[in-house]
């Protein structure tokens, strides 16, 4: 189960799979010896009607009725919405902002279904697999029109992944890339973090905003917090500079729901304030391209309010709304406003609306409290107390309120901002897949162990879970615990444990589960959940053997070395999700 990963490569690409955007970038392998920030990325995602040039594509994934791939991104949002115009989405599978539900579900498995706009389901795999064959496959074709054509076999993959992840969601993730013909051995998973800070060691000075004179992120020591807001979530931790550039995580990786869609959402609650729900039902299923521009344009301007801001000027599709208003309501859209709760902050100028920005801010105030909260979380942890730099990264770390916030509220630490922040990770990403060895320990944010069945302890077991076996009571359900949570891990932690095989029995199987508790004493308890299982082939199982089972710790996912203790013999094994 340990992978060794492929040493002969030649390119290093990265996919950065967001809740909102995805894209990816690349540099070569000998220009990263000289120069590391030679990074290449697609410079023309077209946004369609608006032709706005992106770095990054919307996460949206269009299949046709047979569940086949038609398109990914912005060309997936303008074919579906051409597709509404004619009221034929029953024929079509469209999924966006879908990457949540790993974030969301522990309960993680290759059967997990996932609904699309419309309700109609299919496996979860399958769509995170087809977008990340869109990405890759976009890739391949942007590299033969540059003139520079490699094969899959040359190229070292880095997916990026959510520091706050489970295991099994990371594990998910990895399956995902090796179901579209990426070789297992040549992909790496990276926590999104992470690959920001790695970014921000190799960005000049100049490249910083808020930094004060003589510092610099490589001096040894230099201790940071890097937030990462994201279109999905916040993902936090706290790193320090160490002798020969590694960097070391002080603290457990953090986070929450409560990147840049929550305020979205916000947005629309607004305008079901204004219209109703059912217009904005109706106009998200038949109107879909105005539904679109409605966000999009919401989307550029938060990024600019501040707290100075009197007034802000936004397109909205005034005609859909006005005839949506007419035919569901029996009045104008400008009747609408003048009965809503906003006629004295709303004014309409032709296809314009002129907002009260005190009405945009309030839609930031619980998402940006969630914000400040987990940063507070951090502060409280006794690593983390001589902590006086911030650095933002991330699409949603653009916004001036967001910025301006943290900074009034952690007034004795200097917020720093990278140039661009919303390509820190998909930059960072391609640094990691050349310098994967950069961070020398991690922080575990779980207690890892295996189901086990030892001898029935009062003083320690649940009445419920004893039963008898050959004449002794034993506990059914106890975890095992290998790990503990919040322990300190050099990458490469080998810990190791010995299990027993039994006579005609090949294969055996251990149960992992993790838990947010230090000392969980059942692997049924309401905060422990399963991992997924290990399958260990057994080479004679003819006699009882003794196995030796490395488990290793601190890389961004576990993986373990199993050894028959009496011939030394390696045995294959397999982690499966459930």
């Amino acid at each position: 189960m340990k992978m060794a990963m492929n040493q002969n490569y030649l390119l290093v690409a990265a996919i950065d799979f967001g809740t909102t955007y995805s894209g990816y970038a690349f540099s070569m392998r000998h220009e990263f010896k000289n120069q590391p920030m030679t990074i290449h990325a697609n410079q023309c995602w077209n946004a369609g009607s608006k032709q706005l040039l992106s770095l990054k594509t919307p996460t949206c994934l269009l299949l046709d009725s047979n569940k086949q791939f038609l398109s990914f991104g912005y060309e997936a949002e303008n074919k579906y919405a051409d597709i509404v115009m004619d009221n034929e989405q029953d024929d079509y599978y469209y999924f966006h902002r879908f990457k949540m539900c790993l974030h969301k579900n522990k309960d993680v498995s290759m059967e997990l279904l996932i609904e699309d706009i419309t309700g109609k389901s299919m496996p979860t795999i399958d769509v995170f697999a087809l977008s990340i064959k869109a990405l890759k496959n976009h890739l391949m074709s942007y590299l033969k029109t540059q003139g520079t054509e490699v094969e899959l076999k040359d190229i070292r993959w880095v997916l990026s992944v959510l520091a706050i992840w489970t295991d099994i969601s990371k594990q998910f993730m990895r399956e995902s890339a090796v179901k579209v013909g990426i070789s297992k051995n040549n992909l790496l998973l990276c926590l999104e973090p992470e690959a920001a800070s790695i970014y921000c060691q190799y960005l000049p000075t100049d490249k910083l905003v808020g930094i004060e004179t003589g510092f610099t992120m490589a001096k040894p020591g230099t201790k940071y917090m890097i937030v990462d807001l994201g279109g999905g979530t916040a993902d936090i931790t706290v790193h320090e500079k160490m002798l020969g550039g590694r960097l070391k995580e002080l603290c457990r990786a953090t986070g929450g729901n409560c990147g840049g869609t929550c305020v979205d959402a916000e947005y629309i609650q607004l305008m079901i304030k204004i219209v109703g729900a059912p217009v904005l039902k109706i106009m998200k299923q038949k109107y879909l391209e105005s539904y679109l521009d409605l966000i999009r344009d919401f989307e550029t301007k938060k990024r600019t309010i501040n707290p100075d801001t009197k007034k802000v000027t936004m397109a909205i599709p005034f005609s859909t709304l006005n005839t949506l208003c007419e035919k569901q309501l029996e009045e104008s859209f400008r009747s609408v406003i003048a009965s809503s709760p906003y006629s004295d902050s709303i004014v309409i100028y032709g296809d314009k609306v002129r907002i009260d920005a005190n009405v945009l801010r309030k839609l930031f105030d619980k998402t940006i409290a969630n914000i400040i909260l987990l940063i507070k979380e951090i502060f409280q942890m006794e690593s983390a107390r001589s902590l006086n730099k911030i650095i933002l990264v991330g699409g949603f770390s653009n916004c001036v309120l967001v910025q301006e916030a943290v900074r009034r509220a952690f007034p004795n630490c200097r917020v720093i901002i990278p140039f661009d922040p919303g390509l820190s990770v998909l930059q960072g990403a391609v640094l990691f897949g050349h310098k994967s060895d950069v961070i020398s320990s991690r922080i575990s944010r779980f207690t890892y162990g295996i189901s086990f069945n030892p001898k029935f302890d009062t003083a320690i077991h649940d009445e419920k879970y004893r039963y008898l076996s050959d004449g002794v009571w034993r506990c059914k359900h106890a975890f095992d615990k290998i790990l503990e949570k919040d322990s300190v891990i050099p990458i490469g932690t080998v810990i190791q444990r010995k299990y027993n095989t039994k006579i005609n029995v090949n294969k055996i199987w251990l149960k992992v589960f993790a838990s947010e508790h230090h000392n969980p004493v059942h692997t049924s308890d309401d905060d422990c959940f399963s991992l997924g299982n290990i399958g260990i082939d057994v080479s004679d199982s003819s006699r009882c053997q003794v196995l030796e089972v490395g488990f290793i710790f601190g890389n961004t996912e576990l993986s373990l070395t199993v050894i028959e203790a009496a011939s030394g013999n390696k045995c294959m094994a397999q982690f499966t999700l459930e």
